[in-house]
């Protein structure tokens, strides 16, 4: 049997791989970017949930409850990391426009705005992108900025999914629910297509950071001496 999960990976790999290997996640995640560099993609982050939360809440389509699971929210958990980095008054910070939310973040906000509410297929596709890969990398994204940068657990609660007993079985049950959703022939392939734009309008925002780290007068070491960086999350497994 052809499962419609393991379609949906097999379809996404390439676009996945692709977005992995952005500039901004390989010298993160190596240790050659600091600190400020995850609370600046967290902020990202917080701008790209809401607009997905709000959209899950907005869409009434059935088909979409069995996966609105209140273990995965991810905004409660962002706002609490951006007061450890940046204070209570972030929001007032972001206002004024001394902290920085790239145009691909603002531009994935906006879309997920305007489609998620009136589309199941397409907000199933960057359900599926966005909190599989949280699931699956997370854990390990988290150690390694603790490591790299000394940061503490208090300020990466957005990694932390306390109220998901064991991540594995998670994941397992969430395919298994991708896979017995009514959905047609024809919104299957529309969520195929959608999930791998998604992983493309992730890319845009990583190079979007690595863009304005560069005008902050950085200089990531592996990129300007050419390395090739690995991948260093999967978040398929």
């Amino acid at each position: 049997m052809n499962l419609f999960s393991e379609e949906l990976k097999r379809h996404t790999s390439a676009a996945h791989e692709h977005a992995e290997q952005a500039g901004f996640v390989t010298e993160l995640l190596a240790g050659r970017m600091d600190s400020g560099q995850v609370a600046a993609m967290l902020l990202q982050n917080v701008v790209i949930y809401r607009s997905l939360e709000s959209a899950l809440k907005a869409n009434q389509d059935p088909r979409l409850a069995a996966f609105a699971d209140p273990a995965l929210m991810r905004v409660e958990a962002l706002e609490k990391d951006l007061v450890v980095h940046y204070g209570h008054d972030w929001e007032s910070k972001v206002a004024s426009g001394e902290l920085h939310v790239t145009p691909g973040a603002k531009a994935y906000a906006d879309e997920l705005a305007a489609l998620g509410p009136m589309s199941a297929t397409y907000l199933i596709a960057h359900h599926y992108v966005r909190y599989l890969g949280d699931l699956s990398g997370g854990q390990i994204i988290s150690a390694l900025v603790q490591r790299h940068y000394g940061l503490g657990p208090e300020g990466l609660n957005f990694y932390a999914f306390d109220h998901i007993e064991k991540i594995k079985p998670y994941k397992d049950m969430y395919r298994t629910r991708l896979d017995e959703a009514d959905f047609s022939d024809i919104e299957k392939q529309e969520i195929l297509q959608y999930a791998e734009v998604a992983f493309e309008t992730n890319r845009r925002v990583f190079v979007d950071l690595m863009e304005h780290y560069l005008e902050l007068g950085h200089g990531p070491h592996g990129l300007e001496q050419g390395v090739e960086l690995p991948v260093v999350v999967d978040q398929r497994g």
